[in-house]
């Protein structure tokens, strides 16, 4: 049951996340700054990070958690740290 509650909790991260990624990407394409750039970038590794730790999760039964979390841990403040960027350098 808390397996199915992870991936779904997951899954609709993931979906909300493309979404502002998408979101971006055509705020971007309208307006050529840079800063929308850095934030979809920021939110795609964030995402990636999420995916990344649940596909691995169930491949391997959910062992080796301290590796996962690490990576998902990895992944999202870099992610978040593109976000700041962002925010940072909007002009």
């Amino acid at each position: 049951m808390i397996e199915l509650l992870y991936a779904i909790s997951t899954l609709v991260f993931v979906v909300a996340g493309l979404t502002m990624v998408g979101m971006a990407m055509r705020a971007y394409v309208q307006t050529s700054r840079r800063a929308l750039l850095h934030l979809s970038v920021g939110f795609s590794l964030a995402i990636a990070g999420a995916a990344a730790t649940m596909i691995s999760a169930f491949i391997n039964n959910f062992e080796g958690v301290r590796s996962l979390l690490l990576v998902n841990s990895g992944l999202t403040t870099f992610g978040y740290l593109f976000v700041m960027y962002s925010l940072v350098t909007y002009e």
